[in-house]
């Protein structure tokens, strides 16, 4: 992807079919279906890909178990269709994992084995492996760490587990291979009207302060939280249509959870979900489901957050980590669609609906990664008549994401970091032997090396040192304090590739360490 080109396709091109807003899963899913139907299509992120909810996520193409403990059996039927397409499509981002449910209770072992067979059943073709029960000293070797005073046994299960911001990246490559363009630093700060329709929007390329007007067939809001601010500047009093939800997540050392299955906990005792998952020699536990005020693009950990995750890290391995052990905390917002009648955003719809409003404006809301497709798709059939697009039938449902590979070859690229660029690994791996000094780790902590920092201010639009440990690899999320350690390299690199002076690389610098910070869990 290049920015620069991006930004003269702006200035040169007169109208638009489709313009999306919103540089997330949503937005992406949504644009790459457009574009691949032949409309002309631009998408504007204020800030950068996956800079919200999409980099946040638990890192699950799942299903979701919980939702069939609901009874809601067409979202879980969408989302294990949309799960096995995510596999085919993205080999490469997108892998199975095996979960654990420890049984403290005889009845539970048969209660949670058969729900999960309907599980199985749903799946069908798409399915990643039959679930099994486990007596209580399988699922004691198969969860090292586990310290449940009482087990009687436990079921075993797959789900899918993938890298959430880069598959947001793959997303945006894709939609530049099929003709469209992306562009992130871009602020919509206008929706344009004539003769009461929306056509267009005045935007702000938040890097230089330039203005532009784009002019659009369609505009479509994809903003996930920020939906209902987007929607303001089309209907100033319009109610608003979402719930904001936080969850919040610890990365914990290996050792708390040193074997290659995940722990599921599918009812905590104030009844949220809970899960242990292995991330990149690291374990990841999640998620909180806490009401919050509005959006940010920033969340901060709420004290209950803290104190919830904190109380089941004690309850299911044994000892309360210490400051120093918790090597990053993170939140992430879901935008979920008011209902009247609910008690908590627990039991919200995490189903999604298409919006149109009398000024032509077309909102997309609700929903989840999984279904990020779909989503896509329905939304460009709604955006497709509302403005007058001819009618041409979706074509992602086996389209191969950049970097896709053979499935014979996964396998072999899953032996480290660099597995998620799939195809593009080849091009990766010669920066270093070029560079050989780019084959260096950026930290002794991180997986990640300076090869993949060139990698992304060239061909994926990173534009600053976040965009590199925040998205473009996840060291943040991963390891707040090496990250931050790492930032005066990555700085460096950046740098000479942007072609950016000393005073940038200090600024870089300071404002990475800055929000470093806050994903450092303090006593």
């Amino acid at each position: 992807m290049n920015r620069r080109q991006a930004l003269q396709e702006i200035g040169t091109r007169a109208s638009w079919d489709v313009v999306v807003i919103g540089g997330g899963a949503t937005g992406l899913g949504t644009a790459l279906d457009a574009a691949t139907r032949g409309y002309s299509t631009l998408l504007l992120e204020q800030e950068d890909f996956a800079k919200g909810t999409s980099s946040r996520s638990t890192k699950l193409a799942h299903g979701g178990v919980r939702y069939l403990q609901q009874g809601n059996i067409s979202l879980v039927l969408e989302a294990l269709r949309e799960r096995g397409r995510m596999l085919r499509n993205a080999p490469h981002l997108v892998h199975r994992q095996s979960f654990i449910i420890p049984a403290e209770a005889m009845w539970q072992v048969p209660f949670y084995g058969i729900g999960l067979k309907v599980y199985d059943a749903l799946s069908g073709r798409s399915s990643f492996g039959s679930s099994h029960m486990l007596s209580a000293e399988r699922t004691i070797a198969a969860l090292p760490g586990l310290a449940v005073k009482t087990l009687s046994g436990g079921v075993q299960y797959y789900d899918g587990q993938f890298d959430d911001a880069r598959m947001a990246l793959a997303l945006a490559l894709t939609l530049e291979e099929h003709g469209g363009f992306a562009l992130n630093q871009a602020r919509v700060q206008k929706l344009l009207e004539r003769n009461g329709a929306v056509v267009g929007v005045a935007a702000e390329d938040c890097e230089t302060g330039d203005r532009f007007e784009v002019a659009a067939k369609i505009v479509i809001n994809a903003t996930g939280v920020f939906s209902d601010v987007l929607r303001s500047l089309d209907e100033p009093n319009a109610p608003p249509l979402l719930a904001v939800s936080q969850g919040s997540h610890f990365v914990l050392p290996k050792e708390f959870l040193s074997g290659t299955d995940a722990l599921m906990v599918p009812r905590t005792v104030d009844g949220r979900v809970l899960f242990a998952i292995p991330w990149h020699g690291s374990v990841l536990v999640g998620t909180t489901d806490e009401p919050v005020g509005g959006p940010s693009l920033e969340p901060r950990a709420l004290a209950t957050e803290r104190s919830f995750l904190m109380e089941q890290i004690v309850r299911y391995f044994g000892r309360r980590p210490g400051s120093q052990e918790i090597l990053s905390m993170w939140s992430g917002q879901r935008p979920l669609i008011r209902k009247q009648g609910a008690t908590s955003t627990a039991s919200l719809s995490r189903e999604h609906s298409v919006f149109v409003s009398p000024t032509r404006l077309v909102t997309v809301l609700g929903g989840k990664w999984t279904t990020y497709r779909r989503m896509g798709e329905d939304t460009v059939n709604v955006a497709a008549q509302a403005g007058g697009l001819p009618f041409r039938p979706s074509r992602t449902t086996d389209l191969r994401l950049h970097g896709w590979v053979a499935p014979n070859e996964v396998d072999l690229l899953q032996s480290d970091a660099l597995s998620v660029y799939g195809s593009d690994r080849i091009l990766i791996d010669q920066l270093g032997v070029e560079r050989p000094e780019l084959r260096e780790h950026l930290h002794a902590r991180l997986p990640y090396r300076g090869s993949e920092v060139v990698w992304a201010a060239r061909n994926e639009m990173a534009r600053t040192v976040e965009d590199v440990l925040a998205r473009r690899t996840c060291s943040l999320f991963l390891d707040a304090r090496a990250a931050s350690e790492a930032a005066p390299r990555v700085a460096e690199l950046m740098a000479a590739e942007l072609g950016c002076d000393k005073e940038w690389k200090e600024e870089q610098i300071r404002k990475f360490q800055e929000l470093a910070e806050g994903y450092l869990y303090r006593e």
